[in-house]
């Protein structure tokens, strides 16, 4: 980084570290994004829905829960879109599209969400602003985002290979194997 660079930031309000921050933020986004597709495109419609037991989510589920959560705590409570997230349906579903298209729904809120975190300053990640019924700050907000997507990445992850088995060419550390 140049010294004009990081005096112009300084300027704008984004300390190096507020920098790594959202960086960092948007790459994790990125990556959860990618191990979903990897995962969950290898579903078929039937598998996308299917539920060990009533109570529990679906793989589809989850990309619909996921594509809203991202939705309300990210573009509405961070970006100012409207909140008009119905998390009710989002659990409730028993279809509700195919894999594809559930993917495609969410690579775009995701891609909104990385453009959103991109453009925050300090003074944004300060902001207090009442989300779901929590008073958090945008960097708390941002931090929960990123995790929940996390959390989530590994159970679909779970799901599919519990679903496909061994065959299923889910194996994000080849590198690791002999370990």
């Amino acid at each position: 980084m140049t010294l004009v660079k990081e005096a112009s930031d300084i300027l704008h309000g984004v300390s190096r570290m507020s920098k790594a921050f959202l960086r960092e933020s948007g790459l994790l986004l990125g990556r959860y994004l990618e191990r979903i597709q990897f995962a969950a495109s290898r579903l078929d419609r039937e598998q996308l829905w299917w539920r060990p037991v009533e109570g529990t989510n679906s793989v589809g589920n989850l990309l619909l829960h996921l594509r809203g959560n991202l939705t309300q705590w990210v573009v509405s409570g961070l970006g100012g879109a409207p909140d008009r997230r119905r998390r009710g349906l989002e659990f409730s579903a028993r279809d509700g599209g195919t894999a594809e298209e559930l993917l495609a729904d969410l690579t775009e809120v995701v891609d909104r969400c990385r453009e959103i975190a991109a453009g925050l300053d300090e003074t944004e990640l300060d902001r207090a602003r009442s989300i779901q019924g929590y008073e958090v700050t945008g960097l708390v907000a941002l931090y929960h985002a990123v995790e929940h997507m996390g959390y989530h990445t590994g159970q679909i992850v779970y799901v599919a290979k519990q679903l496909l088995g061994p065959k299923s060419g889910i194996d994000f550390y080849p590198q690791l194997r002999d370990e």
